[in-house]
């Protein structure tokens, strides 16, 4: 089954297996996609590339992924971007996951398996 128009994902993740995992499974399920190991190289390449979608870690040195979708949302050009962000914690506090919500994203938690991240990347880039 093919895309019908390439649609284009970020994954920002400290973790390079995670960025490189997720980027060849949704390469094979025809998307482009661009990674970005830090979330202030996510901010660069979401500036840059204007993808159709992101999928980013909670967890990150310096920036975290909530922090980095405050800085996608004060940004006029990068606001529309759907947002998930995926975690391996599966302690996230209420008041994290509200301020995710209230900033129009959604908590996935890790592992997510090839059928759970294309049906993600495809409802992100659909709606």
């Amino acid at each position: 089954m093919t895309l019908q128009s390439t649609q284009a994902i970020l994954i920002v993740d400290d973790d390079p297996r995670i960025t490189d995992t997720f980027s060849r499974l949704l390469r094979l399920e025809g998307f482009t996609v661009y990674a970005a190991l830090t979330p202030e190289g996510g901010l660069e390449v979401a500036a840059d590339k204007q993808p159709d979608a992101i999928i980013v870690d909670l967890r990150m040195p310096i920036l975290s992924g909530l922090q980095f979708l405050r800085h996608l949302r004060e940004a006029p050009a990068l606001r529309h971007i759907p947002v998930a962000i995926v975690t391996g914690d599966y302690l996230v506090d209420d008041g994290t996951t509200s301020q995710i919500e209230s900033l129009g994203a959604s908590v996935l938690f890790k592992p997510l398996w090839l059928d759970d991240l294309v049906a993600l990347a495809r409802g992100l880039t659909d709606g």
